[in-house]
């Protein structure tokens, strides 16, 4: 069954929104769809931050890519000037 995470996070102030964005689209949003990812989304959610949504196909495959997105995250406050602010995550039970 789908799995999702939800990230939120916040870019360092004064970093250019949309300059962050960029680096993001190309470089850590296909980085989650070769780990398996089906879906990624980011949200803008005020000046400074935005929430990330990836769907996977299933837990499995979001754990088993679990050691590769830890790697990525420490690496995306000093590429990215951002920070995780926080995560949930947790298998699809119901859509329409």
């Amino acid at each position: 069954m789908t799995y999702i995470t939800i990230t939120t996070w916040e870019i360092s102030d004064g970093t250019d929104y949309d300059v962050a964005m960029q680096n993001i689209r190309d470089k850590r949003m296909p980085a989650l769809k070769e780990l398996g990812a089906t879906r990624v989304s980011v949200v803008r959610t005020s000046e400074r931050t935005s929430a990330a949504i990836t769907e996977w196909p299933d837990a499995a495959t979001r754990d088993a890519a679990e050691r590769a997105i830890e790697a990525v995250r420490s690496k995306i406050h000093t590429e990215d000037f951002s920070r995780m602010t926080g995560e949930m995550k947790g298998q699809v039970v119901a859509e329409v």
